[in-house]
C-alpha cells in the first residue's frame, strides 16, 4: 500500500510538472517583476499592459499615457497562455483598473491555430476576471510584421476570431492596429519596424498610442 501511495504521489507530481513545463522558462522574468514590486510597489488602480515583446519593449508606455497610471508586465517571446499561467503573480496583486494585452504573435509563429489564439485569449479573460470581476480588457490585434508576412493569413483569421469573441463579451474590446499598419497594397510596411522587421520602432508605437489612447483614457481614470 505504501509503495502504491508513493507511486501515485509521484504520478501526480509529474503531471503538475508537465503542466508547468511550457511556462517554466519565464519563472526568472516573473520573479524579477515580483522583486521590483517589493522594492517599488506599483500604483493601485493602474492600467496593466501585459503580453509579449511588443509590450516589453514599450519602455515609454507610462510617459505615452500620462493621464493614467500604468504598469508594464511584458515578457518577450511569451504566448497568451503564459500570461494566463502567471496571472496570479503579475495581474492579481495589482487589481488593475483595466488591462491591455498584446500577444498571439508568437502563438501563431509557434504553430498554434487561430482558433487556439481566440480560446487562449478567452481563457485569459476568465482568469483575470476571477480576481477582478468585470475588469475591462483590450486585445491589441496581432500586428502584420514584415518578418512574419508569410503568416498573414493565420494572423488575419486569429484577429477576426478574437474580434468576434470580443463582440460577445461585456467590457472586452478588440483594438485594430492590424489594418492601419498595412500599406495600400495590403502588405506589411517596413516603416513601422526596426531592422529585424519584427519589433516596432517609435513610429509603430506612435501609431498604437493614437489607436489605444481613447480606450486607455476612458477606462484608466
Amino acid at each position: 500500500m505504501k509503495i502504491l501511495l508513493t507511486l501515485l504521489l509521484a504520478l501526480v507530481s509529474g503531471m503538475a510538472c508537465a503542466g508547468e513545463a511550457p511556462h517554466a522558462y519565464w519563472n526568472s522574468a516573473i520573479a524579477a517583476f515580483e522583486a521590483a514590486d517589493r522594492a517599488n510597489p506599483p500604483p493601485p488602480g493602474a492600467v496593466l499592459f501585459i503580453g509579449s515583446s511588443s509590450i516589453e519593449h514599450w519602455k515609454s508606455v507610462a510617459a505615452d499615457f500620462p493621464e493614467v497610471k500604468v504598469i508594464n508586465r511584458g515578457f518577450g517571446g511569451s504566448e497568451i497562455a503564459d500570461s494566463t499561467w502567471f496571472a496570479g503573480r503579475i495581474v492579481a496583486p495589482y487589481h488593475p483598473r483595466a488591462i491591455v494585452m498584446y500577444a498571439g504573435d508568437n502563438d501563431i509563429y509557434y504553430g498554434h491555430t487561430p482558433q487556439r489564439v481566440r480560446d487562449d485569449f478567452a481563457a485569459f479573460v476568465r482568469e483575470v476576471r476571477s480576481f477582478d470581476p468585470g475588469v475591462p480588457v483590450a486585445f491589441v490585434a496581432i500586428k502584420p510584421s514584415v518578418a512574419r508576412r508569410s503568416l498573414l493569413p493565420q494572423i488575419r483569421q486569429a484577429n477576426a476570431l478574437v474580434r468576434e469573441y470580443a463582440a460577445t463579451q461585456k467590457g472586452v474590446t478588440y483594438v485594430d492596429v492590424f489594418t492601419p499598419m498595412l500599406g495600400k497594397d495590403g502588405r506589411p510596411q517596413q516603416k513601422w519596424f526596426g531592422p529585424d522587421g519584427l519589433h516596432m520602432n517609435r513610429s509603430g508605437y506612435e501609431l498604437w498610442i493614437g489607436l489605444l489612447k481613447p480606450w486607455v483614457d476612458a477606462h484608466g481614470r
